[in-house]
């Protein structure tokens, strides 16, 4: 019988830009860590330390594994150096690790670079011999070899359950790392596997991670199909939101079902509203439909009760302080219901952090301590027009425009209008301020030109818009929203 032993399964943050974490809502749970808990054998106790809602200690264990996000490596080496100290042994994986391992290799024992699925238990095994390597390649994972999370582990108050139905994307956009750590091909899950899944899920909302959840050709609108239908034959009763590209909106059959079965926001990569600037980012898929496409597409998600999240990207290449103010002026009035507006960021293992490295162009380049700032809030290097400090203020400028209360209430109501949904109302007035949040953090005070965290001015007289439509408010969370407010627990009340 194997003695028992202790793994300690630690989700850092970034203690100097807590960005999602400053909302209970917007905290997620660390699916890669609840498989590494699925793939460890049953003599190993786990304990999940997730710096979302408790910051690190040191505590017995025999083993510590790390994941990170390339914003929180720096918190990631802080910790291992803290348990190495102590002589407990560390391994990490995850994006970052994956993606720079050369870095990696130096801050802690193991690093496990690529998907983890095979290498995990190799090492595990060579561990307990006293056998383990510094480093151990997973590589791509077998799509029938990936197993349910163990959700047991998750001992917070997550909202959202958050599950992955397939892998790897076939975009292989300039600025994201996803196709370099799961391949171009899109690995589907067995649909009923993954329904299986769902069903052990028991939180109110789900986050399905995929990066591209409906592949771009007739199966894989063709498997979305029976994965919603499924969905709402075996009774999976949960509101769902999901990760996209534009193509979501082509198979008008698809989103019926997706509706059907509880998608009422989903993301969508748009990134872009002039195709100088798509090309800068290389989003292939977006230029070959062209941009005016986008509004079809929206009148079609909206057609169905479903909201759109746009994913927009600030500080391309070719951006002047001109074309920022065209893609706010655009996001204004496009039909976009919320935001998600980033500065954009040379992570390693892109294209964009290679080129823009040879051409000496990154200017927070201080690694790892620099690592901190790439949470895409932080400008972290110029533009061919703009100075990086030039790029940051005139974010800030934009972000003020776009997140103040007024505006936030104003999208809200044309939310209403455009999908009939209050639920979809809900979830995106409160997503916009989320995001407001996040990109005007330092401004969230009570002194003079402070913002609350409702994202209205800590002095002043209010407008008499927003005094009359707090009544309108009232009636929605009377009527509607205060069963909403249950399934976002933490979230408060937004007036």
């Amino acid at each position: 019988m194997n003695a028992r032993k202790k793994l300690l399964l630690v989700n850092p943050v970034n203690r100097q830009f807590l960005g999602f974490v400053g909302d209970p809502s917007t905290s997620y749970m660390p699916p890669g860590l609840g498989i590494i808990a699925a793939l460890t054998p049953d003599h190993w106790d786990i304990e999940l330390i997730d710096e979302s809602f408790e910051e690190f200690t040191l505590r017995d264990a025999d083993l510590v594994g790390l994941t990170a996000f390339t914003a929180n490596a720096p918190r990631a080496y802080e910790i291992a150096a803290m348990c190495r100290e102590k002589g407990i042994y560390t391994v990490m994986g995850g994006i970052h690790a994956s993606m720079i391992t050369e870095e990696v290799v130096n801050y802690v024992d193991t690093v496990i670079a690529g998907e983890a699925e095979t290498a995990w238990p190799v090492f595990l095994s060579d561990f307990e011999a006293g056998r383990q390597k510094p480093l151990y390649h997973g590589g791509i994972t077998p799509v029938d070899k990936i197993p349910h999370v163990r959700r047991d582990i998750y001992k917070y108050p997550y909202v959202y359950d958050l599950i992955q139905t397939a892998r790897g994307c076939p975009m292989g956009c300039d600025f994201c790392s996803v196709t370099q750590l799961c391949g171009k091909q899109y690995r589907e899950r067995d649909v009923d596997d993954v329904l299986d899944e769902m069903e052990k899920t028991t939180r109110p909302l789900l986050f399905i991670v995929d990066d591209h959840l409906v592949n771009n050709n007739k199966n894989g609108r063709e498997r979305a199909i029976r994965l919603f239908k499924g969905m709402v034959d075996r009774g999976i009763k949960k509101l769902w939101f999901g990760q996209a590209s534009i193509n979501f909106a082509d198979d008008e059959e698809v989103l019926y079902w997706a509706a059907k079965s509880g998608c009422t926001l989903i993301l969508l990569g748009i990134e872009a509203e002039s195709p100088e600037a798509l090309a800068d980012a290389k989003k292939r898929l977006n230029l070959k439909r062209g941009v005016d496409s986008y509004q079809e597409a929206f009148r079609r998600i909206h057609k169905y009760g479903i909201a759109i999240l746009g994913a927009m990207i600030f500080g391309m290449e070719s951006d002047g302080r001109d074309e920022l103010i065209a893609r706010r002026d655009y996001i204004l009035r496009s039909g976009m219901d919320a935001v998600q507006s980033s500065i954009m960021t040379p992570l390693p293992g892109t294209g964009l952090f290679y080129r823009m490295q040879a051409e000496n162009k990154i200017v927070l380049n201080n690694f790892p301590e620099d690592w901190k700032y790439y949470h895409f809030m932080y400008a972290t290097t110029g533009t061919s027009r703009l100075t990086r400090e030039e790029l940051q203020a005139t974010m800030k400028e934009l972000w003020l425009s776009m997140y103040n209360k007024t505006n936030i209430r104003k999208m809200m109501f044309k939310t209403i209008r455009r999908t009939r949904n209050l639920k979809a109302a809900y979830w995106v007035y409160g997503t916009n301020h989320n995001y407001g949040r996040i990109v005007l953090v330092d401004m969230l005070h009570d002194g003079p030109g402070g913002l609350t965290r409702n994202m209205e001015w800590s002095s002043g007289k209010r407008s008499f818009y927003l005094r009359f439509t707090d009544q309108v408010l009232r009636i929605l969370y009377l009527i509607s929203w205060n069963k909403m407010v249950e399934r976002f627990r933490g979230r408060i009340t937004l007036y």
